[in-house]
Protein backbone atom coordinates (compact mmCIF):
# COMPACT_ATOMS: atom_id res chain seq x y z
CA UNK A 1 0.00 0.00 0.00
CA UNK A 2 2.78 2.40 0.94
CA UNK A 3 4.63 1.53 -2.29
CA UNK A 4 1.55 2.42 -4.34
CA UNK A 5 1.15 5.63 -2.36
CA UNK A 6 4.77 6.60 -3.08
CA UNK A 7 4.23 5.96 -6.79
CA UNK A 8 1.13 8.18 -6.79
CA UNK A 9 2.78 11.02 -4.87
CA UNK A 10 5.25 12.11 -7.54
CA UNK A 11 7.65 15.05 -7.06
CA UNK A 12 5.25 17.30 -8.96
CA UNK A 13 2.38 16.15 -6.72
CA UNK A 14 4.45 16.96 -3.63
CA UNK A 15 5.13 20.43 -4.98
CA UNK A 16 1.42 21.02 -5.67
CA UNK A 17 0.53 19.74 -2.20
CA UNK A 18 3.12 22.06 -0.62
CA UNK A 19 1.73 24.94 -2.65
CA UNK A 20 -1.83 24.19 -1.49
CA UNK A 21 -0.83 23.82 2.17
CA UNK A 22 1.20 27.02 1.95
CA UNK A 23 -1.83 28.94 0.68
CA UNK A 24 -3.96 27.52 3.52
CA UNK A 25 -1.34 28.45 6.12
CA UNK A 26 -0.95 31.93 4.65
CA UNK A 27 -4.68 32.64 4.70
CA UNK A 28 -4.92 31.52 8.31
CA UNK A 29 -2.59 34.47 9.12
CA UNK A 30 -1.34 32.73 12.26
CA UNK A 31 1.98 34.19 13.51
CA UNK A 32 3.28 30.69 14.27
CA UNK A 33 3.16 29.79 10.57
CA UNK A 34 5.12 32.94 9.68
CA UNK A 35 7.79 32.03 12.24
CA UNK A 36 8.09 28.45 10.98
CA UNK A 37 8.24 29.69 7.37
CA UNK A 38 11.01 32.16 8.24
CA UNK A 39 13.07 29.40 9.85
CA UNK A 40 12.48 26.88 7.02
CA UNK A 41 13.28 29.40 4.30
CA UNK A 42 16.47 30.48 6.09
CA UNK A 43 17.66 26.86 6.32
CA UNK A 44 16.92 26.24 2.63
CA UNK A 45 18.66 29.45 1.57
CA UNK A 46 21.73 28.62 3.68
CA UNK A 47 21.92 25.18 2.06
CA UNK A 48 21.64 26.81 -1.37
CA UNK A 49 24.47 29.19 -0.50
CA UNK A 50 26.53 26.23 0.67
CA UNK A 51 26.62 24.72 -2.84
CA UNK A 52 26.38 27.94 -4.83
CA UNK A 53 30.00 28.86 -5.56
CA UNK A 54 31.20 25.23 -5.94
CA UNK A 55 28.48 24.66 -8.55
CA UNK A 56 29.57 27.72 -10.56
CA UNK A 57 33.27 26.87 -10.43
CA UNK A 58 33.13 23.09 -10.88
CA UNK A 59 30.49 23.10 -13.63
CA UNK A 60 32.78 25.17 -15.86
CA UNK A 61 36.07 23.48 -14.94
CA UNK A 62 34.67 19.92 -15.25
CA UNK A 63 33.40 20.76 -18.74
CA UNK A 64 36.70 22.24 -19.94
CA UNK A 65 38.88 19.52 -18.42
CA UNK A 66 36.78 16.90 -20.21
CA UNK A 67 37.92 18.12 -23.60
CA UNK A 68 40.76 16.14 -25.13
CA UNK A 69 43.01 19.11 -25.87
CA UNK A 70 43.16 22.57 -27.38
CA UNK A 71 43.30 20.82 -30.77
CA UNK A 72 39.77 19.60 -30.07
CA UNK A 73 38.62 23.19 -30.58
CA UNK A 74 39.60 22.84 -34.23
CA UNK A 75 37.78 21.49 -37.26
CA UNK A 76 34.36 20.35 -36.03
CA UNK A 77 34.93 21.50 -32.45
CA UNK A 78 35.75 25.01 -33.61
CA UNK A 79 32.52 25.21 -35.60
CA UNK A 80 30.41 23.78 -32.80
CA UNK A 81 31.80 26.18 -30.22
CA UNK A 82 31.46 29.14 -32.61
CA UNK A 83 27.77 28.49 -33.24
CA UNK A 84 27.14 27.58 -29.61
CA UNK A 85 28.55 30.91 -28.48
CA UNK A 86 26.64 32.75 -31.22
CA UNK A 87 23.23 31.25 -30.43
CA UNK A 88 23.70 31.47 -26.66
CA UNK A 89 24.78 35.12 -26.78
CA UNK A 90 21.79 35.90 -29.03
CA UNK A 91 19.49 34.13 -26.54
CA UNK A 92 20.90 36.18 -23.64
CA UNK A 93 20.70 39.40 -25.69
CA UNK A 94 17.05 38.74 -26.62
CA UNK A 95 16.33 38.04 -22.95
CA UNK A 96 17.92 41.32 -21.88
CA UNK A 97 16.02 43.24 -24.57
CA UNK A 98 12.70 41.76 -23.45
CA UNK A 99 13.54 42.39 -19.79
CA UNK A 100 14.25 46.07 -20.48
CA UNK A 101 11.20 46.44 -22.74
CA UNK A 102 8.69 44.67 -20.48
CA UNK A 103 10.32 46.04 -17.31
CA UNK A 104 8.82 43.66 -14.72
CA UNK A 105 10.41 45.71 -11.92
CA UNK A 106 9.47 49.39 -12.00
CA UNK A 107 10.96 52.13 -9.82
CA UNK A 108 7.78 52.18 -7.74
CA UNK A 109 7.95 48.45 -7.20
CA UNK A 110 11.58 48.65 -6.11
CA UNK A 111 10.69 50.78 -3.14
CA UNK A 112 7.51 48.96 -2.19
CA UNK A 113 8.55 45.37 -2.89
CA UNK A 114 12.01 45.41 -1.45
CA UNK A 115 10.99 47.64 1.44
CA UNK A 116 14.27 49.51 1.29
CA UNK A 117 14.95 52.99 2.52
CA UNK A 118 16.92 55.45 0.41
CA UNK A 119 19.98 54.90 2.58
CA UNK A 120 19.80 51.13 2.23
CA UNK A 121 19.23 51.45 -1.51
CA UNK A 122 22.34 53.58 -1.90
CA UNK A 123 24.34 51.10 0.15
CA UNK A 124 23.33 48.19 -2.11
CA UNK A 125 24.22 50.18 -5.20
CA UNK A 126 27.57 51.26 -3.79
CA UNK A 127 28.49 47.74 -2.72
CA UNK A 128 27.67 46.45 -6.21
CA UNK A 129 30.10 48.92 -7.83
CA UNK A 130 32.74 47.77 -5.37
CA UNK A 131 31.82 44.21 -6.27
CA UNK A 132 32.56 44.84 -9.96
CA UNK A 133 35.89 46.51 -9.19
CA UNK A 134 37.04 43.30 -7.53
CA UNK A 135 36.25 41.12 -10.56
CA UNK A 136 39.93 40.22 -10.96
CA UNK A 137 40.97 38.83 -7.58
CA UNK A 138 44.41 39.23 -6.05
CA UNK A 139 44.49 35.60 -4.86
CA UNK A 140 42.66 32.40 -5.74
CA UNK A 141 40.88 32.00 -2.37
CA UNK A 142 39.55 35.57 -2.05
CA UNK A 143 36.46 35.26 -4.32
CA UNK A 144 35.30 32.12 -2.48
CA UNK A 145 35.74 33.69 0.95
CA UNK A 146 33.94 36.88 -0.10
CA UNK A 147 31.26 35.15 -2.23
CA UNK A 148 32.36 37.16 -5.27
CA UNK A 149 30.70 35.34 -8.16
CA UNK A 150 32.35 37.24 -11.03
CA UNK A 151 35.74 36.62 -9.46
CA UNK A 152 34.93 32.91 -9.27
CA UNK A 153 33.89 32.95 -12.93
CA UNK A 154 37.16 34.65 -13.86
CA UNK A 155 39.22 32.02 -12.01
CA UNK A 156 37.15 29.17 -13.52
CA UNK A 157 37.65 30.42 -17.09
CA UNK A 158 41.35 31.22 -16.58
CA UNK A 159 41.97 27.86 -14.94
CA UNK A 160 40.01 26.00 -17.64
CA UNK A 161 42.12 27.51 -20.41
CA UNK A 162 45.25 26.50 -18.52
CA UNK A 163 44.02 22.91 -18.14
CA UNK A 164 43.48 22.63 -21.91
CA UNK A 165 47.17 23.31 -22.55
CA UNK A 166 48.44 20.51 -20.27
CA UNK A 167 49.58 17.06 -21.45
CA UNK A 168 46.90 14.39 -21.78
CA UNK A 169 47.82 12.57 -18.56
CA UNK A 170 47.57 15.72 -16.46
CA UNK A 171 44.28 16.72 -18.07
CA UNK A 172 42.83 13.28 -17.39
CA UNK A 173 43.82 13.41 -13.71
CA UNK A 174 42.34 16.88 -13.30
CA UNK A 175 39.18 15.90 -15.16
CA UNK A 176 38.65 12.89 -12.89
CA UNK A 177 39.27 15.01 -9.81
CA UNK A 178 37.00 17.94 -10.73
CA UNK A 179 34.28 15.71 -12.20
CA UNK A 180 34.22 13.72 -8.96
CA UNK A 181 33.97 16.91 -6.92
CA UNK A 182 31.19 18.14 -9.20
CA UNK A 183 29.37 14.82 -8.79
CA UNK A 184 29.63 15.14 -5.01
CA UNK A 185 28.25 18.68 -5.08
CA UNK A 186 25.41 17.59 -7.35
CA UNK A 187 24.64 14.74 -4.94
CA UNK A 188 24.42 17.31 -2.13
CA UNK A 189 22.15 19.37 -4.37
CA UNK A 190 19.90 16.34 -4.96
CA UNK A 191 19.49 16.00 -1.19
CA UNK A 192 18.61 19.69 -0.96
CA UNK A 193 15.97 19.10 -3.65
CA UNK A 194 14.32 16.59 -1.29
CA UNK A 195 13.54 19.55 0.98
CA UNK A 196 11.87 21.37 -1.89
CA UNK A 197 8.24 20.81 -0.77
CA UNK A 198 9.02 22.23 2.69
CA UNK A 199 10.84 25.16 1.11
CA UNK A 200 7.95 25.84 -1.28
CA UNK A 201 5.50 25.80 1.64
CA UNK A 202 7.67 28.33 3.49
CA UNK A 203 8.14 30.57 0.47
CA UNK A 204 4.42 30.58 -0.31
CA UNK A 205 3.60 31.60 3.27
CA UNK A 206 6.17 34.42 3.11
CA UNK A 207 4.95 35.41 -0.35
CA UNK A 208 1.38 35.95 0.87
CA UNK A 209 2.76 37.81 3.86
CA UNK A 210 4.50 40.16 1.40
CA UNK A 211 1.25 40.44 -0.56
CA UNK A 212 -0.48 41.74 2.56
CA UNK A 213 2.31 44.28 2.91
CA UNK A 214 1.94 45.63 -0.63
CA UNK A 215 3.58 43.14 -3.04
CA UNK A 216 1.94 43.25 -6.48
CA UNK A 217 1.37 40.00 -8.35
CA UNK A 218 1.67 41.93 -11.62
CA UNK A 219 5.45 42.02 -11.27
CA UNK A 220 5.73 38.23 -11.04
CA UNK A 221 3.38 37.79 -14.02
CA UNK A 222 5.52 40.16 -16.12
CA UNK A 223 8.64 38.21 -15.12
CA UNK A 224 7.08 34.93 -16.26
CA UNK A 225 5.99 36.55 -19.54
CA UNK A 226 9.57 37.74 -19.99
CA UNK A 227 11.01 34.24 -19.56
CA UNK A 228 8.43 32.57 -21.80
CA UNK A 229 8.78 35.16 -24.56
CA UNK A 230 12.58 34.92 -24.51
CA UNK A 231 12.34 31.13 -24.95
CA UNK A 232 9.68 31.32 -27.65
CA UNK A 233 11.54 33.99 -29.64
CA UNK A 234 14.68 31.83 -29.56
CA UNK A 235 12.80 28.66 -30.54
CA UNK A 236 10.49 30.05 -33.24
CA UNK A 237 12.37 33.03 -34.67
CA UNK A 238 16.12 33.00 -33.94
CA UNK A 239 16.92 29.32 -34.50
CA UNK A 240 14.69 28.89 -37.61
CA UNK A 241 16.29 32.05 -39.06
CA UNK A 242 19.71 30.56 -38.30
CA UNK A 243 18.74 27.47 -40.30
CA UNK A 244 17.21 29.46 -43.18
CA UNK A 245 20.42 31.49 -43.56
CA UNK A 246 22.23 28.18 -44.12
CA UNK A 247 19.49 27.01 -46.55
CA UNK A 248 18.20 24.31 -44.19
CA UNK A 249 14.46 23.74 -43.84
CA UNK A 250 13.32 24.46 -40.24
CA UNK A 251 10.08 22.51 -40.80
CA UNK A 252 11.96 19.40 -41.94
CA UNK A 253 14.30 19.74 -38.97
CA UNK A 254 11.57 20.05 -36.37
CA UNK A 255 9.65 17.09 -37.85
CA UNK A 256 12.74 14.92 -37.85
CA UNK A 257 13.79 15.86 -34.31
CA UNK A 258 10.31 15.78 -32.74
CA UNK A 259 10.85 12.45 -30.88
CA UNK A 260 14.00 13.84 -29.24
CA UNK A 261 12.28 17.13 -28.42
CA UNK A 262 9.44 15.20 -26.78
CA UNK A 263 11.85 13.19 -24.64
CA UNK A 264 13.61 16.40 -23.53
CA UNK A 265 10.28 18.07 -22.74
CA UNK A 266 8.93 15.30 -20.53
CA UNK A 267 12.20 14.31 -18.84
CA UNK A 268 13.31 17.94 -18.37
CA UNK A 269 16.83 16.84 -19.29
CA UNK A 270 18.73 17.43 -22.52
CA UNK A 271 21.23 14.74 -21.47
CA UNK A 272 18.46 12.15 -21.20
CA UNK A 273 17.32 13.05 -24.73
CA UNK A 274 20.82 12.68 -26.23
CA UNK A 275 20.53 9.06 -27.51
CA UNK A 276 17.21 9.84 -29.18
CA UNK A 277 18.62 13.09 -30.62
CA UNK A 278 21.54 11.24 -32.25
CA UNK A 279 19.19 8.61 -33.67
CA UNK A 280 16.80 11.25 -35.07
CA UNK A 281 19.66 13.23 -36.58
CA UNK A 282 21.02 10.17 -38.40
CA UNK A 283 17.78 8.41 -39.40
CA UNK A 284 15.31 11.27 -39.90
CA UNK A 285 17.56 14.16 -40.92
CA UNK A 286 20.18 12.15 -42.77
CA UNK A 287 23.05 13.66 -40.83
CA UNK A 288 26.46 12.02 -41.04
CA UNK A 289 26.90 9.51 -38.22
CA UNK A 290 30.37 10.88 -37.58
CA UNK A 291 29.11 14.45 -37.32
CA UNK A 292 26.06 13.57 -35.20
CA UNK A 293 28.03 11.44 -32.73
CA UNK A 294 30.57 14.23 -32.25
CA UNK A 295 28.47 17.37 -32.43
CA UNK A 296 25.35 16.51 -30.43
CA UNK A 297 27.13 15.25 -27.28
CA UNK A 298 29.35 18.33 -27.30
CA UNK A 299 26.30 20.58 -27.79
CA UNK A 300 24.44 18.80 -24.99
CA UNK A 301 27.33 19.68 -22.70
CA UNK A 302 27.85 23.33 -23.62
CA UNK A 303 24.91 24.59 -25.73
CA UNK A 304 22.23 25.91 -23.33
CA UNK A 305 20.37 28.75 -25.08
CA UNK A 306 17.29 28.67 -22.87
CA UNK A 307 19.38 28.45 -19.72
CA UNK A 308 21.25 31.67 -20.59
CA UNK A 309 17.95 33.52 -21.04
CA UNK A 310 16.53 32.20 -17.77
CA UNK A 311 19.66 33.01 -15.75
CA UNK A 312 19.87 36.57 -17.08
CA UNK A 313 16.20 37.43 -16.56
CA UNK A 314 15.95 35.72 -13.18
CA UNK A 315 19.11 37.21 -11.68
CA UNK A 316 18.22 40.71 -12.84
CA UNK A 317 14.59 40.38 -11.72
CA UNK A 318 15.22 38.98 -8.24
CA UNK A 319 18.17 41.25 -7.49
CA UNK A 320 16.39 44.40 -8.72
CA UNK A 321 13.31 43.38 -6.76
CA UNK A 322 15.53 43.44 -3.69
CA UNK A 323 16.91 46.90 -4.39
CA UNK A 324 20.04 46.24 -6.48
CA UNK A 325 20.47 48.91 -9.16
CA UNK A 326 22.19 48.04 -12.45
CA UNK A 327 23.58 50.54 -14.90
CA UNK A 328 23.22 49.88 -18.63
CA UNK A 329 26.82 48.65 -18.83
CA UNK A 330 26.31 46.28 -15.90
CA UNK A 331 23.16 44.83 -17.46
CA UNK A 332 25.03 44.35 -20.75
CA UNK A 333 27.79 42.56 -18.85
CA UNK A 334 25.25 39.99 -17.68
CA UNK A 335 24.82 38.82 -21.28
CA UNK A 336 28.32 37.35 -21.14
CA UNK A 337 28.05 36.17 -17.53
CA UNK A 338 24.83 34.30 -18.34
CA UNK A 339 26.43 32.86 -21.50
CA UNK A 340 29.45 31.53 -19.60
CA UNK A 341 27.24 30.11 -16.85
CA UNK A 342 24.95 28.43 -19.38
CA UNK A 343 27.90 26.83 -21.18
CA UNK A 344 29.09 25.39 -17.87
CA UNK A 345 25.63 24.21 -16.85
CA UNK A 346 24.85 20.50 -16.76
CA UNK A 347 22.00 19.20 -18.92
CA UNK A 348 20.05 17.96 -15.89
CA UNK A 349 16.66 18.92 -14.42
CA UNK A 350 16.62 22.29 -12.60
CA UNK A 351 20.21 23.07 -13.61
CA UNK A 352 19.32 26.64 -14.65
CA UNK A 353 17.32 27.25 -11.48
CA UNK A 354 20.17 26.24 -9.19
CA UNK A 355 22.70 28.25 -11.18
CA UNK A 356 20.48 31.32 -10.87
CA UNK A 357 20.16 30.68 -7.16
CA UNK A 358 23.92 30.26 -6.95
CA UNK A 359 24.52 33.68 -8.51
CA UNK A 360 21.95 35.37 -6.27
CA UNK A 361 23.20 33.63 -3.13
CA UNK A 362 26.79 34.57 -3.95
CA UNK A 363 25.66 38.20 -4.41
CA UNK A 364 23.93 38.08 -0.99
CA UNK A 365 20.53 38.77 -2.58
CA UNK A 366 17.53 37.42 -0.59
CA UNK A 367 16.05 34.38 -2.31
CA UNK A 368 12.43 34.56 -1.14
CA UNK A 369 11.15 35.57 -4.59
CA UNK A 370 13.21 32.78 -6.17
CA UNK A 371 11.26 30.39 -3.98
CA UNK A 372 7.98 31.75 -5.34
CA UNK A 373 9.28 31.17 -8.88
CA UNK A 374 10.00 27.54 -8.06
CA UNK A 375 6.47 26.09 -8.63
CA UNK A 376 6.30 27.83 -12.02
CA UNK A 377 9.77 26.60 -12.96
CA UNK A 378 8.51 23.02 -13.30
CA UNK A 379 6.80 23.97 -16.56
CA UNK A 380 9.51 26.42 -17.60
CA UNK A 381 12.15 23.69 -17.21
CA UNK A 382 10.25 21.39 -19.58
CA UNK A 383 10.16 24.09 -22.27
CA UNK A 384 13.80 25.05 -21.74
CA UNK A 385 15.03 21.46 -22.06
CA UNK A 386 13.21 21.02 -25.37
CA UNK A 387 14.58 24.33 -26.68
CA UNK A 388 18.12 23.36 -25.69
CA UNK A 389 17.82 20.12 -27.68
CA UNK A 390 16.29 22.06 -30.59
CA UNK A 391 19.28 24.42 -30.51
CA UNK A 392 21.69 21.45 -30.37
CA UNK A 393 20.00 19.99 -33.45
CA UNK A 394 20.23 23.27 -35.36
CA UNK A 395 23.95 23.66 -34.61
CA UNK A 396 24.60 20.04 -35.60
CA UNK A 397 22.68 20.46 -38.88
CA UNK A 398 24.62 23.59 -39.81
CA UNK A 399 27.97 21.94 -39.02
CA UNK A 400 26.99 18.86 -41.04
CA UNK A 401 26.06 21.01 -44.05
CA UNK A 402 29.29 23.04 -43.85
CA UNK A 403 31.42 19.88 -43.68
CA UNK A 404 29.57 18.45 -46.70
CA UNK A 405 30.16 21.69 -48.63
CA UNK A 406 33.86 21.62 -47.75
CA UNK A 407 34.14 18.09 -49.13
CA UNK A 408 32.41 19.13 -52.36
CA UNK A 409 34.83 22.05 -52.71
CA UNK A 410 37.79 19.69 -52.46
CA UNK A 411 38.78 20.51 -48.87
CA UNK A 412 39.88 17.55 -46.74
CA UNK A 413 37.14 16.26 -44.43
CA UNK A 414 37.67 16.04 -40.69
CA UNK A 415 39.74 13.12 -39.41
CA UNK A 416 37.89 9.82 -39.24
CA UNK A 417 38.94 9.32 -35.63
CA UNK A 418 37.24 12.14 -33.82
CA UNK A 419 37.72 12.69 -30.10
CA UNK A 420 35.12 11.12 -27.85
CA UNK A 421 33.02 14.02 -26.65
CA UNK A 422 30.59 12.10 -24.50
CA UNK A 423 28.85 13.49 -21.45
CA UNK A 424 31.81 13.30 -19.14
CA UNK A 425 30.22 14.76 -16.05
CA UNK A 426 29.73 12.24 -13.29
CA UNK A 427 26.21 13.33 -12.40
Amino acid sequence: MFAKLRQWITPNMRILLALFLGILAAYSQLPVFDSIADAASSIFINLLKLVSLPIIFLSIVSTASGMDSVSEIKSLGKRVIKYTLLTTIIAATVALGLFVFISPVSTLELSSLAGLSDAAHTEVQGSYYHYLLKSIPSNIVQPFLESHVIGVLFIAMFFSLSVLTLPHHNRQVLHTFFSSLYAAIMKMTSWIILLMPIAIWAFVVLFFKDLRQGLEIKSLALYLICVLLANLVQAFIVLPSFLKIKNISPIRMVRGMMPALSVAFFTKSSSAALPMAIRCAEKNIGMSKKIASFTLPLCTTINMNACAAFILITVLYVSMLNGVVFSGVEMFLWIFIATIAAIGNAGVPMGCYFLSGAFLAAMNVPLTVLGIILPFYTMIDMLESAINVWSDSCVAAVVDKEVAEDVLQGMPPPEEELPDISIKRCC
